[in-house]
């Protein structure tokens, strides 16, 4: 891709623009000129994500919107009084949307039936990209990409959405003067307009997210209740831990005795990360750390779980074993009042089967 991309703009006289050009020794010019030689060698081999990145002022956005002026990214219209469900195209099934929405890190059905304008920016903007995902399936350019969010939702959605667009086949490029999403993003090229400097990048992993587990009070739910899927209520005596990241709670676990026949089991009762964080599996690497605690100390560790992204992530992991595929509650499980409301929805029930924790560590986090 070849294109010499030439803006003027006119200049107006007046007595200020005078003064200045006295000050600064400014050449007379009927016209402003900037002007940009752009190679860009894209078609020398396959890519997914692209990242045009620099100061403002260098030329980004122009370049955008001269060599994809079909694929830039406009604001969407949002229904104001419908759920922002109803906002994504009808040709898809609420299946692929929820599924979209999961994969970009924004993983919350109670806020998918609400409107978009009630949302936090950080949701909004996962929203967006989810959406636009969906209606540009060859390619999408989207242009101040992450300026408006928190740098930390800017990093952990670069990640959940890098992921989506490579799962999907499908091409993305961000327009942004925020280079720190780069590592996050991990784009297959990269051009900066300031040094008119083209390099392709080889894919490498991404940042570590290092968590720090420890067990922590009941009282540490508030925090994170608004957030589960299903319900805001917590077991009092449940035993409960918690994950940070860089010193900020992240995402939480809770886990009780199941009373059953059988070996001594505990199951996960609540499980959340928070929406900042979702899409780069915070909540499953918490819940299996738990489980291989509870593996440690001679307790199966079982789940039942109703959320369809947990269901298709617990499937494809060697570390949980699918003991009862997707089903509606019959039988027993249909008269007992605590799982009636698993008459009206899919759960899934798996076991965890990966390697358990060292025996002593497993004792200092139970006890933490």
């Amino acid at each position: 891709m070849h294109a010499l991309i030439t803006v003027e703009t006119p200049v107006v006289e007046s007595p200020r623009l005078a003064q200045i050009r006295g000050m600064f020794d400014l050449a007379a010019e009927k016209t402003s000129r900037l002007q940009w030689n752009v190679s860009l060698p894209l078609d020398e081999r396959a890519w997914n994500i692209g990242l045009i990145t620099g100061p403002s002022g260098c030329g980004k956005s122009t370049l955008a919107r001269h060599l994809w002026p079909n694929h830039l990214a406009r604001p969407f219209d949002w229904p104001t009084d419908a759920a922002l469900l109803d906002g994504f195209p009808d040709a898809l099934s609420i299946k692929d949307i929820t599924a979209l929405l999961s994969a970009v890190g924004f993983s919350s059905p109670p806020a998918w039936m609400r409107p978009f304008h009630v949302l936090s920016t950080g949701q909004r903007f996962r929203v967006e990209m989810a959406r636009l995902l969906s209606e540009s399936p060859d390619l999408a350019v989207v242009d101040e990409y992450s300026s408006v969010v928190d740098r930390t939702v800017a990093q952990i959605g670069s990640a959940a959405l890098a992921k989506t667009i490579r799962q999907r086949g499908q091409r993305f490029i961000a327009v942004t003067c925020h280079d720190d999403v780069e590592d996050w993003l991990q784009p297959d090229w990269v051009y900066r307009p300031a040094e008119n400097a083209f390099t392709w990048r080889w894919l490498r992993q991404r940042p570590t997210i290092s968590l720090h587990i420890v067990r922590c009070a009941t009282s540490a739910w508030r925090l994170f209740a608004p957030h589960h899927y299903l319900s805001h209520a917590l077991n009092g005596g449940a035993a409960c831990f918690l994950a940070a990241w860089n010193e900020r709670p992240v995402a939480f676990s809770a886990w009780l005795p199941f009373v059953g026949a059988g070996p001594a089991t505990r199951r996960e009762h609540r499980t959340v990360t928070l929406p900042d964080y979702q899409g780069v599996g915070i909540g499953n690497v918490l819940s299996a750390t738990i489980a291989s605690m509870w593996k440690a100390l001679g307790y199966r560790a079982i789940s039942t779980t109703s959320h369809p992204a947990m269901m298709r992530s617990r499937h494809k992991s060697p570390l949980w074993r699918m003991c009862r595929p997707p089903s509606l509650a019959v039988g027993v499980e249909h008269r007992l009042k605590k799982l009636r409301h698993a008459t009206t929805r899919l759960t899934a029930g798996f076991e965890y089967v990966g390697p358990a924790l060292p025996r002593r560590l497993a004792q200092l986090l139970l006890a933490s």
